[in-house]
């Protein structure tokens, strides 16, 4: 695919971000099924079902969500997405969706998490040991986030997935609850899965980068406490976790989704360049981040696509150009767990 040097518009962004590597056309064609992607009105799922369909036109690609904005609702019927409404809290309403053979699971709850913890345990536990019963029968990709991991030397290669999940705070802990439901009714039903442990997607209307940019822009101080992150570009993670279908394990099993690690302080002055701004550092980066090794995601599908600098080049131009932000911060800073 042949990138642009920005973006006009979110018509534009969602183009680009939905369109599927020759690579997904092919494995999706080989792949027995309908797909239901569960949660799809979240910030990736839009993207992700576009490509889905794109992909494969001629394989059912139904989204289910509560779809509190109508309009998400109506543009994705519009091209071609089976669109239902439900509670995934709901049993009732789990079991009226149709039978498919292929669920990618996109559902969760962080922000908010603090003060109404109970939610953020039973959207992260209970739904998907609903969710793992009803699709017994199903492949299973299941979005999990490397917030499951504790951190780690930032100078060594990150969490490998054999890490043992012992994270900061509640909601990371309730993302190892959500892996745990997935894992036990595998091994019960022989449910082929793959749990996807991502690290932060890109989008430039939200991100770790779409984050330090509008900061430096708003001429506000940037902390650098937590000093490195893995970063994905969307397109790039929505691409690779519709691959995962067919890399599905008998029981599941854990996959580490994402791009070499960055160091903040190194893109802050790069993106400060490119807007013709200066930035102002705050606090030490720590000895210690949430960062994954992703060699096991890039022998199965080779690296990502697309490189730090056309991230940071679209980046810079969105947010001077004052495009849409979702307001929506990663909070990548945080290192306490608490959201």
């Amino acid at each position: 695919m042949n990138l642009p040097l920005e973006f006009t518009d979110e018509a534009h962004l969602e183009d680009v971000m939905s369109t599927p590597s020759l690579a997904l056309v092919q494995s999706l064609a080989k792949l027995q099924g309908d797909i239901l992607i569960l949660g799809v009105a979240g910030k990736m799922g839009p993207t992700l079902a576009r490509m889905a369909k794109r992909a494969a036109p001629h394989k059912r690609v139904i989204g289910v969500a509560r779809f509190s904005n109508p309009q998400l609702q109506r543009s994705l019927s519009a091209q071609g997405i089976e669109c239902i409404q439900a509670d995934l809290l709901s049993a009732e309403a789990l079991a009226a969706l149709p039978d498919v053979l292929n669920v990618v699971f996109m559902a969760g709850r962080k922000f908010g998490s603090q003060g109404s913890e109970w939610l953020t345990w039973a959207m992260n536990a209970h739904v998907p040991a609903l969710v793992a019963q009803r699709y017994k029968n199903a492949r299973i990709v299941a979005f999990s986030t490397a917030c499951v991991y504790p951190f780690v030397d930032v100078h060594g290669p990150g969490a490998p997935e054999s890490l043992a999940p012992t994270p900061p705070g509640e909601y990371a802990n309730s993302c190892v609850a959500r892996e745990r439901m997935f894992e036990h009714f595998s091994h019960e039903h022989q449910t082929a899965g793959c749990l996807l442990r991502l690290s932060y997607a890109i989008d430039m209307r939200y991100g770790v980068l779409h984050d330090v940019a509008r900061t430096i822009w708003q001429g506000l101080p940037l902390s650098v406490a937590m000093g490195h992150a893995n970063i994905i570009w969307q397109g790039d993670a929505n691409d690779l976790a519709l691959r995962a279908l067919s890399a599905c394990t008998t029981p599941t099993s854990a996959i580490n989704l994402s791009g070499p690690p960055i160091s903040i302080r190194d893109v802050a002055k790069r993106l400060a360049a490119r807007m013709g701004k200066t930035v102002q550092l705050t606090d030490t980066e720590g000895s210690t981040a949430w960062l994954v090794d992703c060699r096991k995601a890039d022998a199965l599908w080779g690296p990502p696509s697309v490189a730090l600098d056309t991230l940071l080049d679209w980046t810079a131009a969105w947010v001077m150009k004052g495009h849409k932000s979702l307001d929506k911060p990663t909070h990548f800073e945080v290192r306490d767990g608490h959201y």
